[in-house]
């Protein structure tokens, strides 16, 4: 009776083995369809709009406003008020009007001194100025430095492609210069007196 008993019970303990092997097998390849499903149901009442927009040959992403048919060359030029290495990464980039473009200026406070500082842009030619547009620019802000700091900074920016024909090249100009009475003060000379 015993093996009666054993071997009904392995022949349930197969039977529920191969149903559930059964069952994992279906759930498996139900995942793997539902991809498909989704996307032929969703094509069908026309609601799957986000996967639609994956679907964007490169082609498509072309930036239409970039003026291809020219180019304009700028130059950077960096200028610096005080004992400090102020410089671009580059000394001229070709650019498309139109073109998101970023050049990096490099920093470094030679000073033995702490010391803020700020850039100021200028534009030659002159005309060139309202066409240069800078999303991003370290000439927003003032910058504080330790001694012998480096820092890098971005300038990003796009020439409008609206720049008249005959302007062929712009040097964008920064001259860094300290901001007084922002740094580490200076010493007192012997016999001098504190300002009020």
């Amino acid at each position: 009776m015993r093996s009666w008993m054993s071997r009904g019970l392995l022949h349930a303990n197969r039977t529920m083995v191969v149903k559930l092997l059964l069952v994992s097998v279906l759930m498996f390849g139900f995942g793997y369809a539902l991809v498909p499903m989704y996307r032929a149901i969703c094509a069908a009442l026309g609601i799957n709009v986000l996967s639609q927009g994956e679907r964007v040959e490169v082609a498509e992403l072309r930036n239409t406003q970039v003026d291809q048919s020219r180019t304009v060359t700028v130059e950077f030029d960096a200028n610096a008020r005080g004992p400090w290495d102020f410089k671009p990464a580059v000394n001229h980039m070709v650019v498309h009007p139109g073109a998101l473009t970023t050049v990096m200026y490099e920093f470094r406070n030679a000073q033995d001194r702490t010391m803020s500082a700020q850039a100021i842009p200028s534009y030659a030619p002159k005309q060139a100025m309202p066409y240069f547009n800078k999303l991003e620019c370290f000439c927003f802000n003032e910058y504080t430095l330790a001694p012998g700091e480096r820092k890098q900074w971005p300038v990003v920016f796009v020439i409008d492609p609206k720049l008249p024909r005959d302007v062929k090249t712009i040097t964008l100009s920064y001259t860094f210069f300290e901001v007084a009475g922002k740094g580490q003060a200076k010493p007192l000379a012997l016999g001098g007196s504190k300002g009020v």
